[in-house]
């Protein structure tokens, strides 16, 4: 099968060749120089001798020109494009690398990758200040991929490990095309994005969607606080804003006077955000926000075009969306094929008419959808999926631990966070449970609240009692 990817890709370089495409701190590329950088990525990517046809090339970094210009690399080379979240610690890129059965890995030159990755070779000028490096070959067979896939993204899931989404070059492209229709995307545009490339956020609103009308896409290195928010949106006089709703929240923490002049659409995603924060951030910048959903294996499925009093909008174009009482089902021209290293898990997940069951509740409201919570045992903390499951596991393996439950509590600023009470033996501190997490799990996965105890409560059957562990977080802590 001819991939789709490149032949697009090729053709909206070429049509917008003198427009800025990208810019970072670093500096700019227009859509001519992108073009000519990442065919001489490809051709570095080509000369690595791989088992298959298809190199399956990770990317592991953060947002900047030279990850776009990786991406597109692997692309023009023909291989296949893994998008690792930067916030993966060795741990799980371990698993992803052997689950998956990566050749390369496109990385910064400090990460940390010593224990997947053989010696890095010299001289990758062609992906600026990143650098490419085989990965060490694995025992374990690797699965096939499926003959459309041209781009893989990672999830949490049942598995206790990061879920490989294969994603066809039609789906990355409908996704693209669908969220430009829906939203209005132009040539004008220049959108600032906080939010990880890899993340399905940033992938589908901010990637490819940028440049098939020829907008510039700003991106930002570093922690994203609202001082760096202002300053990106002034250098760039963006019209766009993406970002996850703690980003929002830390703006209206901040409360800036200046910086959103030019911004006309702030983009929220991940979770919804609190009408409160939504309400605040319009009154002190003046920019309504438009809530966006989107599920991981499915791609964007809505947008509120009218910002306050839509929920999460309406469906996008290509999107069919029902939502019965047992949760809320899904079709899009975007949704991706399988798990790559879950065979089936995926495919239970879809019923006999192609419907993808998300794992959240809601219901349609003159067209515009409401959630009204999960089915589903994953926590969102900031727009990123967590699987309870595995962090208890993690902190069940700890000295001195005898059980552990994690769940979704409210932090203090009433913002939803990963809570695990732990049963200990004596001398068990949070500190060193908190420890034991951060040396095995990324930092996005360590819980925000950890309360040790003599035991975990039970309900009457005997199971965890989620309604007395919430309790627990409220009482004042026994010393530990």
């Amino acid at each position: 099968m001819n991939p789709v990817l490149p032949g697009a890709l090729t053709e909206v370089l070429a049509r917008h060749g003198d427009r800025v495409a990208v810019t970072d701190a670093g500096g700019s590329l227009r859509y001519a120089e992108l073009a000519d950088r990442a065919r001489a990525a490809a051709e570095r990517i080509a000369r690595f001798d791989v088992p298959d046809e298809r190199a399956r090339v990770g990317l592991y970094a953060t947002n900047s020109v030279d990850y776009v210009v990786g991406y597109l690399a692997v692309l023009f080379a023909g291989g296949v494009p893994f998008l690792a979240d930067s916030a993966f610690g060795p741990f799980e890129l371990s698993r992803i690398a052997e689950d998956c059965g990566l050749d390369l890995l496109i990385h910064a030159p400090g990460a940390d990758v010593d224990a997947i990755v053989d010696e890095t070779p010299q001289g990758d000028g062609e992906f600026g200040a990143l650098t490419v490096s085989r990965v060490r070959r694995s025992e374990t067979p690797r699965p096939q991929l499926l003959d459309d896939t041209e781009v893989c993204r990672f999830t949490s899931g049942s598995t206790g490990r990061p879920n490989c989404i294969e994603f066809s070059g039609a789906a990355v492209s409908a996704a693209a095309a669908n969220w430009v229709e829906g939203t209005g995307l132009s040539a004008e545009d220049r959108i600032a994005c906080f939010a990880a490339l890899s993340n399905g956020l940033a992938f589908n609103t901010s990637l490819l969607a940028a440049f098939l009308p020829g907008a510039s896409l700003h991106l930002s290195h570093g922690l994203p606080t609202a001082t760096r928010v202002v300053r990106l949106l002034e250098n760039t006089a963006a019209t766009r804003l993406v970002a996850f709703p703690a980003l929002y929240e830390s703006i209206v923490r901040r409360a800036p006077k200046e910086g959103f002049a030019g911004v006309r659409t702030a983009i929220s995603s991940g979770a919804p955000l609190r009408e409160s924060v939504r309400e605040e951030f319009t009154r002190l910048t003046g920019v309504p926000v438009h809530n966006y959903y989107g599920v991981a294996e499915t791609g964007p499925l809505t947008f509120a075009a009218d910002g306050a009093g839509s929920g999460l909008g309406a469906p996008l174009p290509g999107v069919r969306l029902l939502a019965p009482e047992e949760g809320i089902r899904v079709r899009s021209e975007s949704m991706g094929s399988r798990y790559l290293n879950a065979p089936g898990v995926f495919e239970e997940r879809v019923d006999a008419e192609g419907y993808y069951r998300t794992g959240d509740q809601g219901h349609l409201v003159d067209g515009a959808l409401h959630l009204t919570g999960r089915t589903s045992r994953l926590v969102n903390v900031g727009g990123r999926k967590i699987d309870p499951i595995e962090i208890a596991e993690v902190l069940r393996g700890a000295p001195g631990v005898l059980d552990a439950v994690a769940f979704e509590a409210e932090n203090q600023h009433g913002e939803p966070t990963l809570a695990a009470v732990v049963a200990v033996e004596p001398g068990v501190t949070a500190q060193s449970l908190r420890a034991h997490c951060a040396a095995t799990l990324p930092a996005f996965k360590v819980p925000g609240i950890l309360r040790p105890v003599d035991s975990i409560p039970a309900n009457s059957i005997g199971k965890p009692s989620i309604e007395r562990l919430r309790r627990l977080l409220t009482e004042p802590s026994p010393g530990n």
